[in-house]
């Protein structure tokens, strides 16, 4: 497995598949083909039917500039795709082509382009299951963040610093900030309201329901609005696993040193799935991307109450297991509906898992690894309608 670097990545939204993807495809073109003066880009599969409600035109063109750049999206493509997520890059010289490059955006804003090396960061984690991670630390009296220290050294802390500091920036300006969300669906800002909005007689579970979702909300609109965000795992599931940790630190007063640990265990909760299922919404669906999240976030809840490794398995596997199934079905292709809403309910059912790990670790009959792998089958048996296309549930009946 490679560095949770590859999870926790920060840069603009609204999605890491479908924008932070294809301007690294873009940037990658123009360094390959430094004497090109124009170029043309093919958008395949989900890539061509929600690209322009992911912006991914924009971004593209963004990236090439200041050189002109075509942009097709071609919905039917004539040949079988290697991703949902493809996309052809040609390079000109006035009329004469320089070259053409196929890319797949795989999700979580990592590329692989056809006949080149993968790019990204070597592989650092021999294991590549919670199983034989787990073993390792018992053997070795470790806790799961202590491992995450071993293989990434030290240095990671500071990286970690950094992602903590940009999630909990993404809640101060989600919160400050009012108005109607970009693309034309008129979504209106609600985090500010949700955050304010506090009832007379308001009971201690209502309020902790509130401001978690007012959390999630914010970095979830921050994110729809292009605002910086950090990858966790990806775009479009980004403010689940931040919205949880702020307001636990803020409830039991945390120390940040508690929550990078935190952070630590979720990223490589993070890294076994994208390892070994995906974390992509065109190729597995929401529950790629939201299911993910939310393990992410109730192991990291885990780590930050000191359970141990068997109750932080429990808990990301019952937030996994609780989504399997679940559609990415984003209404004209922007990440606002069902998304943002979905981003607080995983949420409160992050806390959830939580709960239940601390009382029925024991019990349980489903490891992390078995529900991993589950959810990468349930993805690819899902009808391409539900992962990513516009073509199915509310994106189709949405009028």
């Amino acid at each position: 497995m490679k560095s949770i670097r590859e999870i926790y990545k920060i840069g603009k939204g609204p999605s890491s598949s479908h924008t932070m993807g294809p301007e690294r495809a873009a940037r990658w073109m123009r360094e390959m083909y430094p004497q090109a003066d124009s170029f043309r880009v093919l958008l395949y599969g989900s890539l061509a039917k929600t690209g322009k409600g992911h912006m991914t035109d924009e971004g593209i063109r963004k990236a090439l500039e200041p050189f002109p750049a075509e942009i097709g999206f071609c919905e039917n493509a004539d040949f079988e795709l290697p991703h949902p997520n493809t996309l052809d890059l040609f390079a000109y010289r006035g009329d004469r082509e320089l070259g053409r490059e196929r890319v797949l955006s795989v999700g979580g804003g990592d590329i692989q382009i056809e006949g080149h090396p993968q790019k990204g960061m070597p592989d650092i984690y021999q294991a590549r299951t919670f199983t034989e991670i787990a073993l390792y630390c018992k053997s070795h009296m470790i806790r799961l963040s202590d491992y995450v220290e071993q293989i990434e050294g030290t240095e990671i802390w500071g990286y970690l610093w950094e992602v903590w500091k940009t999630m909990q920036q993404a809640i101060i300006e989600g919160l400050s900030t009012t108005g109607i969300l970009p693309g034309g669906l008129g979504v209106e800002r609600k985090a500010q309201y949700l955050y304010q909005q506090s009832h007379i007689d308001e009971s201690a579970e209502t309020r902790e329901n509130r401001i978690v979702c007012a959390y999630a909300f914010a970095i979830s609109e921050q994110n729809a609005s292009c605002g910086t965000i950090v990858t966790a795992p990806t775009c479009g599931a980004c403010s689940v696993l931040p919205s949880v940790l702020k307001y636990t630190q803020e409830k039991k007063g945390f120390s940040d040193r508690r929550v990078l640990r935190a952070l630590a265990v979720a990223g490589l909760i993070g890294n076994l799935v994208k390892t070994n299922a995906s974390i992509s919404g065109a190729e597995c669906g929401c529950q790629a991307e939201v299911g993910t999240a939310c393990s992410m976030a109730a192991a990291a809840l885990a780590e930050l109450f000191g359970m141990g490794i068997d109750q932080i398995e429990y808990a990301a596997e019952v937030a996994m297991e609780h989504h399997l199934g679940l559609t990415c079905d984003p209404i004209c292709g922007l990440v606002q509906i069902p998304c943002i809403e979905r981003n607080a309910v995983a949420s409160m059912r992050a806390m959830n898992a939580l709960s239940l790990a601390n009382f029925l670790s024991g019990t349980r009959k489903i490891s992390f690894d078995l529900v991993v792998k589950t959810m990468y089958e349930t993805g690819r048996d899902l009808s391409r309608r539900y992962r990513e296309t516009a073509e199915g549930g509310l994106a189709k009946l949405y009028t």
